[in-house]
Parts: structure tokens; C-alpha cells; sequence
């Protein structure tokens, strides 16, 4: 495998907003953090970020959306696993004045994988 990195599957549960501005990004890179949003929280397990986009999402801004992305391991190690609720709520916590190095980390491009409304 020379020359390939260790990846680490993410998903983000976001509203449209927040989609359209990863759109602008050519599906990328995250955009950066509103001054109320200190951290970026991607999830690790993907029914977590369907039941916050189809239940939070949804009802806040009128639509909800599950992404999946890859990162490079090496680079998530930095970032302890934040256990917010049961055994699957994991969520990594990157701060805001992070995101810029993280976006840089993302291999290939953040994929749209479920859509609510």
C-alpha cells in the first residue's frame, strides 16, 4: 500500500445551509465555523448523524442530510473520541480554529448519503 494513507470514515449530519456552503467548496472542505459554533462535531456512526439530520435538522431548518467523508487517521489520533450519550453517540470535537488543518486532512470528496425532509 505505498503511498496510501490510513483513512477514517466520518459522517456529518447538516441542514441545507450548511450543505450549500460545502457545495461552494466543491465538496472539499467544511466551511468555517459561525463565531456561536466553537467546534466542529463529526460523528462516527452513521445512524447518529441519520437521527440528527432526519430529527433535528429537519425540524430546525426544513431538511436534513447525512455525508460521509474520509480524514486521515494519523491526523484524526490528535482528536480524542467524545462519548456524548449511549455506546454509539461518538462524536469527535475540532475546534473551530481547526477546521482549516481538518479540511486539508479530508481525502476525496464529502458524499451526500441520505436526504430528509
Amino acid at each position: 500500500m505505498t503511498g496510501q494513507r490510513a483513512t477514517t470514515t466520518l459522517w456529518r449530519p447538516t441542514g441545507p445551509e450548511e450543505l450549500d456552503l460545502v457545495r461552494e467548496l466543491n465538496w472539499r472542505a467544511w466551511p468555517p465555523r459561525l463565531p456561536e459554533q466553537p467546534i466542529f462535531y463529526p460523528v462516527l456512526d452513521e445512524d447518529y448523524a441519520i437521527k440528527i439530520a432526519r430529527d433535528w435538522n429537519v425540524r430546525h431548518s426544513g431538511a436534513g442530510f447525512v455525508t460521509r467523508f474520509e480524514v486521515e487517521s494519523e491526523f484524526l489520533s490528535r482528536y480524542p473520541v467524545q462519548q456524548a450519550g449511549g455506546r454509539t453517540i461518538l462524536e469527535l470535537w475540532v475546534p473551530a480554529a481547526d477546521l482549516e488543518d481538518f479540511n486539508a486532512h479530508i481525502i476525496g470528496e464529502i458524499q451526500v448519503t441520505h436526504e430528509f425532509r
